[in-house]
């Protein structure tokens, strides 16, 4: 199946749900690694259009999600510092810390101001010369172009009073780390398109190679998704295990190649912590020696990553696929997006903030 723009009916999801039942002769259970890719699932509920035998999980695919406290903790130490302007996305504002959040911190008096570009924090940085501006450098490998060239602007410009907090994280680490955890159930993956326009797709080739898995680089509307799922649903039921790319129109098998050589001037890989993942190497990115006077964490102090305990919320599980949202007592109750135990609701990516907008609201459930 081809997808063109005149697909995109009811018709053509109901044709390609038709088309995986009828090459399903036993129960797969497939995982999406994208927060765009998780709210389209549950809004058009693509999972209900699917076979029983054909399950969809929930990955780490918010990259807000998988921040480690430890990270926003740093945040508001550098946001109450007197002088200080901490600039960040307006998704971080509400994401919990260890006791507190940012939007907290800015209803007390400290100077937290949301961007839209990591280059406008540069021009309040500019234009306050006598604060410290630290620009909160937080997402997968789609944000790290634009957060990288920041970086190298900086530098040219010889701004002083500029630094960044990096948490940006890497894609294939965390999908090598969930099919090496202890009963792992996945059978294949739908890769997060955006993500393999910045990198390509050859290291996930090799991921699929040794562990035998296929994996299908997928867009983000209904039928990218539908595609995808019957590309992954036929390779199992051929017994292959191959990348395949729906999402052609946007991605290459080597990526853009501009984009990743300013972000392998400025970063370089190291180990992060992610939230809910654990400690996992070679999973994020950090500023290159050559870089490293805008390094946040060389100005005001490293951070400390410390297990992380979550409590009542079950975010972590959800993180992981171990756990849909709606199966946590206190989903939609004691956990909603004004008053949530924990990020997964918080963040608009969040897996539990899907199914409390689309699902409990709509009044509909999801299948055992």
């Amino acid at each position: 199946m081809k997808y063109r723009d005149e697909y995109r009916t009811p018709d053509a999801a109901r044709a390609y749900a038709d088309a995986i039942a009828r090459i399903t002769t036993r129960p797969w259970t497939l995982m999406e690694v994208c927060g765009g890719q998780t709210h389209a699932i549950v809004r058009f509920g693509i999972d209900q259009l699917l076979p029983e035998s054909v399950s969809l999980i929930h990955g780490p695919g918010c990259p807000v999600c998988v921040t480690p406290i430890a990270y926003i903790d740093k945040a508001l130490a550098i946001a109450s510092l007197p002088g200080a302007i901490l600039c960040t996305f307006g998704d971080m504002l509400r994401v919990p810390g260890t006791n507190s959040d940012l939007s907290a911190a800015r209803a007390r008096g400290a100077d937290v101001r949301v961007v839209y570009s990591p280059l406008e924090a540069l021009t309040v940085a500019r234009e306050n010369p006598g604060h410290e501006v630290v620009f909160f450098a937080v997402g997968f490998e789609t944000t790290a172009p634009a957060n990288a060239m920041a970086v190298y602007q900086a530098e040219r410009e010889g701004l002083g009073n500029f630094s960044v907090l990096v948490s940006q994280v890497l894609v294939p680490p965390a999908v090598r780390s969930l099919l090496e955890r202890p009963g792992n159930r996945i059978d294949g993956f739908l890769a997060a398109g955006h993500v393999c326009a910045i990198t390509g797709y050859e290291e996930y080739e090799l991921i699929a190679r040794r562990h035998r898995v296929p994996i299908v680089v997928t867009g983000f509307e209904p039928l990218d998704i539908l595609e995808g799922v019957y590309r992954c649903v036929r390779q199992l039921e051929h017994g292959e295990s191959s990348v395949e790319n729906q999402y052609s129109r946007a991605v290459s098998r080597p990526g853009n190649r501009m984009a990743q050589q300013v972000m392998e001037a400025v970063f370089q890989v190291v180990p992060r912590q992610w939230r809910g993942m654990g400690h996992i190497p070679e999973s994020g990115l950090g500023l290159a020696p050559a870089y490293r006077s805008l390094d946040a964490e060389t100005r005001f102090g490293a951070v400390r990553d410390e297990n992380e305990h979550q409590g009542e919320c079950l975010s972590g599980s959800v993180l992981r696929g171990e756990t849909r949202p709606d199966q946590c007592p206190a989903f939609g109750t004691r956990c909603t997006p004004e008053h949530s135990l924990g990020v997964t609701m918080v963040s608009e990516e969040g897996a539990c903030a899907a199914y409390f907008r689309y699902r409990r609201q709509a009044g509909g459930s999801t299948r055992e």
